[in-house]
């Protein structure tokens, strides 16, 4: 079972004209053409947390929105959405609650196809650095008191160095995949989006999704990942 996934901060869906606009996104989201999404700062940030990619045009793609929220304005848990192509089955889905200083969170899910469960989570992890790793060990735990399964973290995670700092929470359980430097959108240098995963996974291609259209809808490009969960 070959699957692409793709973590995308939308920043809002602002773009770097300074204009707001969710159909671009959804263009940006639409050429990533990946399986499962994460998305970050998929909702305002004041007032009723309202979602920047109205539910109506999701209905036009392949993807739906896992439920995760608790306002029901929002697509998201402090900004943190995913999204499952049509097919695949979802059994779970909650949001997380994480250590921090700052409003922040992250979702889980626990999905099903071909008859294979799996789990994933997005976060978009503390910007100063502080409550970092402790971030990471809060989405650990809430793992480790679930079954296992495979599964994939995918997000901002806000950190430089690959095997530096919060990082290295993952410790050698876990495969970590920086598919290159996505911020700033215009002449990415930081590899801050990420996709770990448990070593169930097969690793088959990664990269930083570069195109006009995602140059220019948000501050952060796209990543994506390719893996194969293999048959028992």
């Amino acid at each position: 079972m070959e699957l692409t996934f793709a973590s995308y901060n939308i920043h809002k869906a602002v773009g770097l004209d300074g204009r707001r606009d969710p159909d671009r996104i959804i263009t940006v989201l639409r050429e990533l053409d990946a399986d499962i999404i994460a998305l970050q700062e998929a909702d305002r940030r004041f007032g009723q947390r309202a979602a920047v990619l109205p539910r109506a045009m999701l209905d036009d793609t392949h993807w739906r929105p896992l439920a995760v929220s608790e306002r029901p304005r929002s697509l998201g848990w402090h900004g943190n959405a995913l999204l499952v192509r049509r097919d695949i089955h979802c059994t779970l889905s909650e949001a997380l609650h994480l250590p921090t200083l700052e409003p922040r969170g992250a979702v889980m899910g626990e999905l099903e196809l071909e008859g294979r469960p799996l789990r994933i989570l997005g976060a978009h992890l503390d910007i100063s650095g502080i409550r970092r790793r402790d971030q990471v060990h809060a989405m650990l735990g809430h793992c480790a008191a679930r079954p296992r399964l495979p599964t994939v973290i995918m997000g901002d995670f806000n950190q430089w160095g690959r095997l530096t700092g919060a990082m290295r929470a993952f410790g050698v359980a876990w495969q970590q995949i920086t598919p290159g430097a996505s911020y700033p959108a215009r002449r990415p240098i930081a590899p801050l989006d990420r996709i770990v995963t448990t070593p169930d996974w097969d690793y088959v291609a990664s990269g930083v999704h570069h195109s006009a259209m995602a140059a220019q809808a948000s501050d952060h490009l796209p990543v994506w990942a390719r893996l194969t969960l293999p048959k028992k």
